[in-house]
């Protein structure tokens, strides 16, 4: 059994779904060099109307391992509205080594949260910058 790779969500008022290593466990296990890490905030489309969320609400993250000229997913961690069903479905992806090349061609469904996933603009290592507002939507 592959207990890294063990999808898990923590059912609290703003979810938490977890698969796969934290950029830090990938650090320690396969060296700083050959790991690259994206994240962003954001804003469910959902909420637009509610203005009791602020616009970095929920957070997303996604660990990368160089594999050759390839990055290799090794980890996805989502806060956000229901967690545990987008996490299940990109844990499949996680287990089978889905890379950031093909996620990036993957076109999310819109208006999901889960499309966020999709084409994460900032590396762990720069600030999230939520002046342009959502990326497709204009809110």
């Amino acid at each position: 059994m592959d207990y890294v790779n063990i999808a898990t969500t923590v059912f609290t008022p703003l979810e938490l779904g977890t698969v796969g290593y934290t950029e830090a466990a990938a650090e320690e296990k396969f060296g700083k060099d050959n790991i690259i890490a994206y994240h962003n905030s954001f804003k469910p489309l959902e909420w637009n109307f509610d203005t009791s969320h602020p616009n970095d609400a929920c957070y997303i993250k996604e660990i990368f391992r160089k594999d050759g000229h390839a990055l290799r997913c090794i980890g996805i961690h989502y806060v956000g509205p229901n967690a545990g069903e987008v996490i299940q479905g990109f844990a499949v992806a996680v287990r089978i080594g889905v890379t950031k090349e093909q996620l990036d061609k993957t076109v999310g469904i819109h208006p999901t949260s889960a499309e966020e996933l999709m084409e994460l603009p900032f590396k762990s290592t720069e600030e999230i910058n939520l002046s342009e507002g959502c990326k497709g939507c204009g809110f």
